[in-house]
């Protein structure tokens, strides 16, 4: 496992957030959103399975070996913790590892405005925090958890794949169950977990309809239920849950998610400026009276005006958080550009940007 170890060390001082072991390429890590390939020599399919195979379990090399895939967590003394995705490809087999950070981040850390915390005051309710991989949305329920750990003498159950940070106990009692070790399904885990006298409810991520409307029958009867989704802003998240649905069941599920939400959290990091970090771009939706009523009367597409009136209350739009980066000079015009979802805005900044650049390079 010497290998491994040192590529570990070497990616954890270039702060970067994911180590790639793939046969026909160096080691490489991901840091601030792009590849780098580390000093290494080229990884033959025999190199990869033999540093992959060293880090897991019997059981778990069996079954990569018959499922020719296998999610898992992995932890190295004085490393620290690291979600593993291991996958057979037509060059052999890969890996991406995710450094998880030793410590537990505060929702201040991550830069959460104080709505966001002002959510979790919620004893019941359904919470969901989205936005595309590697945005950070595992690092936001774990602080999440954390804030509610701290504050309140809670049960909180927690279902992963594969469980990343590890909670230390403090008000609250926490038990975490992992998929395939101590669960069979988010599904499966849910039907227990009502059982189980829980006040909160984590749930790794909503993957199916039979998940997703468990959590919303949850959030219904009086427990606070967070998880996450793959999309990319609040009114696509609605749309996604809705159209789950078979037609005939939308109206009764437009009910009780207008009734069960009390806010949608999408994020997105985008490299700053100075190249040292990755900055949080935000578009936070709240379940206001107004917000249930748009989705029970099927608007949904009237949701972006509400954020948009909505900011005493905390609301705001992907592009104002956005726009806000760029002005206070944390991110580059060319990083707004691409990370907006409407780019109109943003393109003058970019053409003045140009424009000093091709003046300073003519002197």
């Amino acid at each position: 496992m010497a290998i491994i170890e040192k590529v570990f060390k070497a990616a954890i001082g270039l702060n970067a957030s994911d180590v790639h072991i793939a046969p026909g390429e160096p080691f490489m890590v991901r840091r601030l959103g792009r590849m780098v390939k580390l000093k290494s020599n080229k990884l033959t399919p025999a190199n990869t399975r033999q540093i992959i195979f060293e880090v897991l379990t019997a059981e778990q090399q069996k079954e990569i070996e018959e499922r020719l895939q296998l999610d898992f967590a992995l932890e190295l003394p004085e490393l620290g913790r690291f979600r593993g995705s291991a996958m057979m490809h037509n060059n052999g087999l890969s890996a991406v590892f995710r450094i998880i950070p030793p410590r537990i981040p505060t929702l201040e850390d991550l830069g959460m405005p104080p709505v966001v915390s002002k959510v979790l005051d919620n004893h019941q309710g359904l919470i969901l925090v989205t936005g595309a991989t590697g945005q950070g949305k595992s690092t936001t329920l774990a602080a999440m958890v954390d804030y509610i750990n701290t504050r309140r003498a809670h049960h909180i159950l927690t279902m992963e794949d594969p469980i990343e940070f590890v909670y230390p106990r403090k008000k609250g009692v926490i038990n975490q169950r992992q998929q395939g070790r101590d669960t069979h399904s988010y599904a499966n885990a849910l039907k227990g977990a009502l059982r189980e006298d829980p006040d909160v409810i984590v749930i790794g991520e909503l993957r199916d309809l039979e998940t997703i409307s468990m959590a919303i029958s949850a959030a219904e009867t009086g427990h606070l239920v967070i998880g996450t989704l793959a999309t990319s802003n609040a009114p696509k998240t609605v749309y996604r849950i809705i159209d789950s649905y078979p037609p005939a069941e939308q109206s009764q599920i437009r009910a009780m998610l207008s009734e069960a939400l009390k806010a949608v959290i999408t994020q997105r990091l985008i490299p700053s400026a100075d190249g040292s970090r990755m900055c949080l771009a935000l578009e936070i939706l709240i379940g206001t009276l107004s917000v249930g009523n748009l989705i029970r009367d099927n608007k949904t597409f009237q949701l972006t005006s509400i954020m948009q009136t909505g900011k005493n209350i905390g609301m705001r739009l992907m592009d104002e958080s956005i726009m806000a980066l760029l002005k206070e000079g944390s991110i580059t015009p060319e990083s707004a550009v691409v990370n907006a979802i409407d780019d109109k805005p943003f393109k003058p900044f970019l053409a003045a940007a140009q424009a000093a650049a091709a003046r300073n390079s003519a002197r």
